[in-house]
């Protein structure tokens, strides 16, 4: 026996899951020369209580805390599907980012895995009740817009930075005044010297109340406050005091700890979250190696956003595939996610009375491809068009009414040529766009 061996103590085949354990379903490439046990053995060992080696002083506890690989399936490819069950002291109550630090930490450095990733996490009740998830959610959301029979529209003004606060606003006052429901920044547009937020802030909700005056239309601001701590909290105190409701954050880029501190201030002042998901690609788009979206999906949704971005179902600019698209947006909006009977990547998720989350549309939308993407989504979507409102032939008016147009028809199950013929606005848009997807 070698001190190596201590790593199997953490593979038990015949192990049978506490309702309170947490279970991690990992992808795992083993390295030239492990077994796939070998190599479970030591990713169970890292992320709970283990170490290199055999220990001379080992408390009684620790047996109770050894995280179990019990189950294993061969994809044929070189990696494994292996689920691996967590005793729930493990994890610290309510804090995201201790379990991050152990299921998503050192463990994708180890030698003995060629590619390792994290495809879903079941959450038990023990765990999830100390969760807050969304304040407001898809109906507290709906009922700030007066918006209850179609999907949400948000548009970003593009080029997505280069406005100053007065030529931004004006372009806001098009797209709102013709349909869209919100104006949202994008992921880099912060405080920029030719663009501070707060005059972008004075602006644009000097332009959000005429257009509400004009329209009848309640409309909004997705202000993205993403910044350092204290700078992002004086920023959400502005946008509350002004009366908007929603604020937007990079919420992988300010990480789980930030998350947690914005999800507080937002209960706070009564403010929904818009979760973009900048640089989430960098480790949820290889399938061999990383975390998956999904994952990403459920841990915002545990800490409270109130919508998020999960791609669109295969006709926009990013990367993505329609199962996967379809899986997230059931698993934000559902009481209890349950995968199709094929799918072994994912385990049933109950939510416990956590609110449903708003699944967002986004990346190379344009008119022609609307009724796909609500084919697939449903009407309890936001969808994000920017460069498909604002590369309008017309201008960005009529884009927001070319989007609206082709909801209208998608929702009435009239083709798009045969609506435009009555419909302008769409007619143009289909002229130029068609139904591409863009590469």
């Amino acid at each position: 026996m070698t001190d190596f061996e201590w790593y199997l103590d953490f593979v038990d085949k015949n192990y049978e899951p506490k309702p309170t354990d947490l279970i991690v379903v990992f992808r795992i490439t083993p390295a030239k020369g492990f077994s796939i046990e070998e190599a479970a053995g030591r990713v169970a060992s890292e992320s709970s209580v283990g170490t290199w080696t055999t220990l001379s002083v080992l408390p009684p506890r620790i047996k109770e805390l050894m995280a179990k690989a019990y189950w294993f399936k061969d994809l044929g490819d070189g990696s494994w599907l292996v689920r691996v069950a967590y005793p729930i002291d493990l994890f610290e109550e309510g804090s995201l980012p201790n379990l991050a630090s152990s299921v998503l930490g050192n463990i994708f450095g180890m030698k003995a895995v060629k590619g390792l990733r994290v495809e879903d996490i079941y959450l038990p009740k023990e765990y999830v009740q100390y969760f807050k998830g969304p304040v407001k959610g898809i109906q507290g959301v709906r009922e700030s817009l007066k918006v209850y029979d179609r999907p949400v529209l948000a548009t970003v003004p593009k080029p997505k930075v280069g406005y100053d606060p007065d030529e931004y606003a004006q372009v806001a006052y098009e797209f709102l005044s013709g349909g869209v429901d919100l104006v949202k920044d994008d992921e880099n547009l912060a405080s920029q010297k030719f663009c501070r937020f707060e005059k972008r802030l004075e602006k644009v909700m000097k332009t959000i109340d005429r257009v509400e005056k004009e329209t009848g239309e309640r409309k909004g601001w997705l202000a993205n406050v993403t910044a350092p701590v204290e700078e992002m909290k004086r920023r959400i105190r502005l946008v509350a005091d002004y009366g908007n409701p929603f604020i937007m954050v990079d919420f992988v880029i300010i990480g789980w700890s930030s998350l947690h501190e914005v999800r507080e201030l937002a209960e706070d002042y009564k403010l929904a979250i818009h979760a973009h998901r900048a640089f989430h690609a960098a480790f949820t788009r290889n399938p061999y190696h990383g975390v998956s979206m999904f994952v990403l999906a459920k841990l915002a949704r545990l800490v409270g956003v109130d919508h998020i971005h999960i791609g669109t179902p295969g006709v926009g600019k990013l990367e993505a595939k329609t199962r996967d698209v379809e899986n997230m947006a059931n698993l934000l909006r559902s009481q209890e996610y349950k995968p199709a009977k094929d799918d072994l990547f994912h385990l049933p998720q109950p939510w416990y009375g956590l609110k449903p989350v708003f699944p967002v549309s986004s990346g190379g939308l344009h008119p022609g491809t609307l009724p796909e993407v609500i084919k697939h989504l449903g009407v309890d979507l936001v969808i994000q068009v920017g460069g498909g409102v604002l590369g309008h032939p017309d201008g960005p008016y009529a884009g927001a009414k070319a989007v609206r147009q082709a909801i209208e028809a998608a929702l009435k199950g009239i083709p798009l040529e045969e609506y435009a013929e009555q419909h302008k606005e769409l007619k143009r848009a289909l002229e130029k766009w068609g139904v591409v997807r863009p590469a």
